[in-house]
């Protein structure tokens, strides 16, 4: 049987040097950012804010440099990250760009395509989206039935995917499409190939309103829509071990116990106005779960640094996590029985109202609460 162990690790002082410039930028930035906007966390988007955080040198920070990247550690991207979620920065336009779309192509990716793409995702030229999830595919993401057909100097891509975040607004899509239809295993015979959002004909984008009232999601769907050759990613029919390795990026940072940051900060400021035993057992219960998260994560963040693989650490980071940020807001609400408003209330009343309606997705990023749970089962060799 396997196990598992979150070794502690140390934020080195380069690390903490990065913070205080960080924390430099969003006072600048973000001085008058409210409340209820805050609480949106990674979801917010905000392409100008974007621009301006790859300007400053806070995008592509371990990208090597010789494809313009800063050739940062590890240690000093977590805190980058820590700080502008804390902050509730609009980070949600760049998201998928740095975390995911980047080391995607760094680690698989033409040469050419990686001095195509990479120097203009670090300056915060161009953003992406992940084209993964399909209509009535559910968790089972090799099911997918998007194809992508050879003609001449590339690919006819047909289907439709959804939950794109950002698709809407941002420059590119990295899309899992089935290559071989015939292939024996429906995991293999899929492949990734680059799309050109606003340069290619035959998508239509449609943008999809979730309960907080949000366009966040769209549904992209693709007929005849034509991408050329050079736009493969790595080889041919090997897009399920690329996408594998592309959801390890998802479930070990920061914004897995960040994203209800905002709703424990109202919180505590309520807290603090009238103290009570009931109020004070909450935070500090709350506070304690975040300090281990915290530890948890950074200790994950210490084994990429070491280049070692922390898929199974990352998937229980991720699950807890998740427990964790959609317990904020409910135990929020126990304890103060104050009703969330979202238009009318005070911070902490609309607070309430998006983190509460948010948090029921808080499951879904980054693979399913039973998709993750399985990923643990079978990396403690429990089935």
């Amino acid at each position: 049987m396997h196990s598992f162990r979150f070794e502690p690790a140390d934020l080195p002082p380069e690390a903490e040097q990065v913070r205080a410039d960080v924390r430099a930028f969003l006072e600048q930035n973000l001085a008058d950012y409210p409340a209820a906007m805050r609480s949106r966390s990674w979801l917010g988007i905000d392409l100008e804010f974007s621009t301006k955080l790859g300007q400053a040198g806070f995008l592509g920070m371990t990208f090597p440099k010789e494809y313009g990247g800063h050739g940062k550690t590890a240690f000093e991207r977590y805190v980058m990250l820590e700080e502008v979620l804390a902050a509730g920065a609009p980070v949600g336009g760049h998201w998928m760009t740095d975390r995911q779309s980047g080391p995607l192509i760094l680690k698989f990716g033409t040469e050419e395509m990686k001095r195509r793409i990479i120097p203009r995702i670090v300056k915060g030229e161009i953003f992406f989206c992940i084209g993964m999830s399909e209509p009535d595919s559910g968790s089972d993401l090799a099911s997918i039935r998007t194809r992508a057909t050879r003609t001449d100097g590339g690919w006819l891509i047909n289907g439709s995917k959804i939950w794109t975040s950002g698709a809407h607004l941002v420059d590119y899509m990295i899309a899992l499409v089935r290559t071989d239809p015939e292939a024996e295993r429906k995991h293999d015979g899929l492949s990734q190939l680059l799309i050109d959002l606003k340069a290619t004909e035959g998508i239509s984008i449609r943008p999809i309103r979730n309960l907080a009232g949000e366009e966040h999601f769209n549904e992209c769907v693709f007929e005849d829509a034509f991408v050329p050759e050079e736009n493969l990613i790595g080889s041919e029919g090997e897009g399920w071990s690329q996408v594998m390795a592309e959801l390890a990026f998802e479930r070990s940072g920061p914004e897995r116990y960040l994203s209800s940051y905002q709703m424990l900060l109202e919180l505590l400021n309520e807290v603090a106005k009238d103290t009570t035993p009931a109020g004070a057992r909450a935070v500090g219960r709350l506070v304690a779960h975040l300090v281990t998260l915290r530890n948890m994560s950074i200790s994950v963040a210490a084994k990429l640094e070491a280049g070692e693989d922390p898929a199974l650490d990352g998937a229980i980071v991720k699950e807890v996590g998740t427990l964790f940020e959609q317990s904020v807001p409910l135990i929020s609400h126990q304890t103060l029985e104050r009703e969330p408003s979202p238009h009318n209330g005070d911070d902490f009343e609309q607070t309430l109202a998006y983190t509460t309606l948010a948090a029921s997705a808080f499951a879904v990023r980054g693979g399913t609460r039973e998709i993750v749970r399985g990923i643990i089962a079978r990396g403690l060799g429990l089935r």
